[in-house]
């Protein structure tokens, strides 16, 4: 599993620009001030931020640290201006499971006491399985997004208490729309359980699994190019053969983190008319989180119908 890291000389400069940004202490604010105004809320990535958006409406103003699909998530790089957000944040949501934890490297650094929701933790899955490593991208695993947007509407009722009806409506909304996501998986397991599918890492995997799709993709594979090392010769081969065999009904590619390995990969796939679905790890210009899943599963859909014809 790649993981963020942010060192100790680079946290104390990220914390000495906030301070200077803020022109006073983090810890300055009275904690027994009654808290007004719009909830400040920091997101690791836009993908939980807009979620936090979607639940708060307007009664909540969201800063979402990694808001660029093309920046990769796990070569996040600190900045006094995300540091400072954190400073004055009630609210804070993490992915966990080690997928950003300069966010909570940077938290230690600050003398508040922000609610965290940590999705991870929320999802209620293994993070220690014994048999692989934790999926970390728990954000295409629609029951554990239900989970965090309860939560959230319980973290922001209890920091505005007069807004609560408000954040519930919206929480129940979002979920109602949630679930129309979930039906559109369940009709497609419905048509296409057991075809094989191919990845290049497992960020869409939770989503390819309610579908019922079974991910042929050797584990060394897909573990190497997430941990940005070699694919042995031997399981490259086995990668390959994947599509020259047609024995997947789809390739599952991450446009954000590629490379020779990868790319080898995405020409047999084309070679061989293999349906192929870009995936990526935070929100495309211009889309939100349902709109963004559902396109997901659009597209998803039609490489499976493709592939059945």
């Amino acid at each position: 599993m790649k993981r963020s890291v942010l060192t100790l000389s680079a946290l104390s400069s990220v914390v000495a620009a906030a301070l200077l940004l803020s022109g006073c202490s983090a810890s300055s604010a009275d904690p027994s001030s009654p808290k007004t105004g719009r909830i400040a809320v920091v997101a690791s990535t836009n993908v939980w931020g807009d979620i936090a958006k979607k639940v708060g409406g307007g009664e909540v103003a969201v800063t979402s640290i990694i808001d660029d699909p093309d920046k990769d998530p796990h070569e996040y790089q600190a900045s006094g201006q995300n540091q400072l957000a954190l400073s004055k944040a009630e609210v804070v949501v993490v992915n966990g499971g080690g997928y950003d934890d300069f966010v909570s490297e940077m938290l230690s650094a600050v003398h508040t006491s922000p609610t965290v929701l940590n999705a991870a933790d929320i999802s209620g899955h293994d993070q220690h399985p014994a048999d692989g490593e934790f999926n970390e991208h728990v954000w295409y695993d629609l029951p554990t997004v239900d989970k965090v947007a309860d939560e959230l509407a319980s973290a922001f009722s209890k920091a505005r208490p007069a807004d609560a009806s408000t954040f519930d409506a919206n929480a129940k909304a979002f979920r109602a729309s949630v679930a129309q996501l979930q039906n559109t998986e369940a009709d497609l397991k419905s048509r296409f359980a057991g075809k094989g599918a191919a990845i290049t890492e497992p960020v869409p995997l939770y989503m390819l699994e309610a579908i019922g799709l079974v991910d042929k993709t050797p584990e060394k594979f897909s573990e190497a190019i997430e941990n940005d090392t070699d694919v042995a010769p031997a399981v490259m081969q086995q990668t390959l053969a994947l599509f020259s065999s047609r024995s997947v009904s789809l390739l599952a590619y991450n446009e954000q983190t590629t490379g020779a390995q990868t790319q080898q990969v995405l020409a047999a796939a084309k070679a061989n008319a293999i349906p192929v679905v870009g995936v990526t790890e935070t929100l495309p210009e211009g889309k939100n989180y349902l709109g963004w899943m559902r396109s997901n599963l659009t597209n998803i859909g039609a490489a499976l119908e493709k592939a059945a014809s």
